[in-house]
Parts: C-alpha cells; structure tokens; sequence
C-alpha cells in the first residue's frame, strides 16, 4: 500500500491541494491560471505606462519634422557716418535803441489876482401891469378861501352818579360742533332713571354666556338738537356685552330734551356708565 503523504515531485501545489476534490470548481482554474494571467496584466500595464510616458516625445518629434525650414537672415551691421554739427555763426548783437528824450518839467506859476471889490445891485419886483391890476376883485364880493378843517366838539362828560352802561357780549353757537359742556344739561323725560330702566329691559342676557361675573362699560352717545341720538358706542373690554348695550341704546325711540347754550339747542355728546353682574 502506498503512503498517502508521499507526492511526486512533478504536482503542483494546485494540484497537491485540490487532490482528491473537486478539481472542475473554479477556484482551482483560477489558481491554476494566475500566474499566466499575473504576466499578462503585468505586459499590458507596462505597455500602456510606456505609451502614456513616450506620447510627448513622439508627438514633439513629429511636430518638428512637419515644422517648415527657418528663414535665416543675414542682418550685416553698417557704420552709420556721424554728420558734422552745423556751427551756426554768431548774430551780431544789435546796438540799444537810444533812449527817449527827457520832457522838461512845465512849472506853472500861479498868480494871486485879487478881485477888484463890486457892489451887488439891488434886485427890484416890478409891479405888475395895470390889466392884471384890474381883474382883481375886491369890495364886498364874497370869494373862496382855503377851507378849514370840521371841528368836532369833544365828547361830553360822564355825568355823576350814572354808571356806564356795558353790553354783554355772548359766544356764539354752533349747529354742527359737539359740546362735552352745557349750560343746560339733556335729560331724559323722566329723568335718568327712567333710561336706565328702559336700556335693562331692552338688554338681552342671553348674549352673554353668564359666567362673565361684574362686567362694566361706558356707553357715548351724541343728544341731537332735535332730541334723538346718534353715534352710539361702548368702550368696555367685553365685546359682546359692548355689542348688546349699543343694540340696546338704539331700540330706545323717546326723545331727549336737548341741552342748551345761550337758550339754544346744541348737540351733546353724554357719557352713560353701564355695570352688570353676570353669575354662572
């Protein structure tokens, strides 16, 4: 019987490993086939580094060989002969024109002449000629002179024992402003409680939810000269309370007595605190 652990020295390790298993499995290809495969990868790699390092090369060499010939030009240097400089000659410097002639400096002489003394003739009005003479008109003919102002006698004095008597001046009164202060105040026809009773039995509770508690507000509203009421409105922190007391006002249809100023009927602007206790 031979050993097992004995191997040919011909086999592989591939094959000392997959003996005895299943050999068409594709690891033992695989493995069988790597080192063929590991020599051309390293040939292809190669080539291409090659390729890839050698390409600017080749391609500047190309470029030189399609490059047309340079056109060599012979620049040869000349002298260049200095002219001489032009020495321009000499202006002959013309002479100063001669100076003006001094003017002699004229002196005046002044001569004191004194006046010979002439004494003023007198100057006389001549009478005026007989014809102007003549239209004048004198005697008792009466002829207008210069008017005098109007006299205006003073004012005579105050008697005694008399007062002077002063004339009450009253404001006047407008139709259309509204007032915050009367002389007379407006009322009610039977008086502010009898408003206050007709503004509780128009109020409906039911708007309210009823657990409000104390619920305050102040309802304006403007007394038309002619008794109604206009511009109604409550300022409270409840709005619907608000709401149900400015329907409230409104359902109210008595007339109010205006207030006055002057005896004259004026809009009234009238303040109207409300306060409700609603409990749940």
């Amino acid at each position: 019987m031979a050993d097992e652990n004995v191997y040919s020295q011909n086999l592989s390790l591939d094959e000392i490993v997959f003996e005895n298993r299943n050999k068409s499995y594709g690891a033992y290809d695989i493995r069988s086939q790597y080192p063929r495969l590991l020599t051309k990868s390293f040939i292809i790699g190669t080539s291409l580094f090659l390729v890839a390092a050698l390409s600017p090369f080749i391609y500047l060499t190309i470029k030189n060989m399609n490059k047309a010939d340079e056109v060599q030009v012979q620049a040869d240097l000349v002298e260049i002969l200095q002219e001489d400089k032009i020495i321009e000659e000499p202006k002959e410097e013309e002479p100063p024109p001669p100076p003006p002639p001094k003017e002699e400096e004229k002196i005046e002489v002044i001569q004191n002449v004194v006046p010979e003394p002439v004494k003023a003739p007198k100057i006389e009005t001549p009478p005026p000629p007989i014809s102007k003479q003549l239209e004048t008109q004198t005697g008792l003919v009466a002829q207008e002179g210069v008017k005098a102002p109007a006299y205006t006698p003073p004012p005579p004095p105050p008697s005694t024992g008399t007062k002077a008597s002063t004339a009450e001046v009253k404001p006047q009164v407008s139709d259309t402003q509204i007032y915050n202060e009367v002389e007379q105040n407006a009322e009610f026809p039977g008086g502010i409680n009898a408003f206050r009773n007709k503004f509780q039995n128009s109020f409906d509770g039911s708007a309210m939810n009823g657990d409000e508690g104390a619920v305050k507000s102040e309802i304006t509203f403007v007394v038309e000269r002619d008794g109604s009421i206009t511009d109604v409105k409550a300022n409270g922190k409840n709005s619907d309370f608000n709401a149900e007391a400015v329907r409230a006002i409104k359902s109210i249809k008595n007339k109010w007595t205006p207030g006055k100023i002057n005896g004259q009927p004026v809009r009234l602007r009238f303040r109207f605190p409300v306060s409700m206790n609603f409990d749940g």
